[in-house]
């Protein structure tokens, strides 16, 4: 099977979600976007943040992949690391808003460039408590898109405790129809 077009809907999905997020975000106060809900990274503003600094902390890893697309990830290696999974990047939405915009540009134009062989190899990389990891390239980019929408979905109920609807969610909606013909 060939993974490279999945990983590409997965990219679009993201950018469209965010999108979503971010423009019910907008709808909020700065006091409904921080007010502690109960949710592992506390608020809306935490979550959102936290979704920064993970995507943040995978990217600069796979810009260490030994392949020749990680190179349109070379933006990434200047960026400091997070220090935290619970970092507070931006501490305004809007700042946060404009990186997360970067951000999906980047993974778009990274996993455009990805190859059958790049996703074929292992990537060597060291966790946040610096435990030695060494797994499937592919793998991990499922667990990076599957990340996302695992806190995407915490961010949706979120939403909902707050009294706004974020409209549709499924991946479905991307998925164009195969019409018979």
């Amino acid at each position: 099977m060939e993974l490279q077009p999945h990983f590409e809907l997965m990219a679009s999905y993201n950018q469209w979600m965010n999108t979503k997020v971010y423009d019910v975000a907008s709808k909020l106060t700065t006091a409904e976007l921080s007010e502690e809900r109960g949710a592992f990274f506390s608020s809306i503003f935490g979550t959102l943040n936290h979704l920064v600094v993970a995507d943040t902390i995978w990217l600069k890893r796979f810009a260490m992949h030994p392949s020749s697309t990680a190179r349109t990830l070379a933006v990434m290696i200047d960026l400091p690391m997070p220090q935290r999974l619970d970092q507070v990047m931006f501490d305004d939405l809007e700042g946060l808003k404009a990186h997360r915009r970067w951000l999906d540009t980047v993974i778009i134009n990274w996993v455009g460039a990805l190859t059958d062989d790049d996703l074929s190899t292992t990537l060597s990389y060291h966790n946040t408590k610096g435990v030695a990891s060494k797994r499937c390239f592919s793998s991990l980019i499922f667990h990076f898109f599957n990340h996302q929408t695992h806190h995407r979905g915490q961010i949706s109920t979120l939403f909902s405790q707050a009294g706004v609807d974020i409209g549709v969610t499924d991946l479905l909606a991307l998925i164009p129809d195969e019409m018979e013909i």
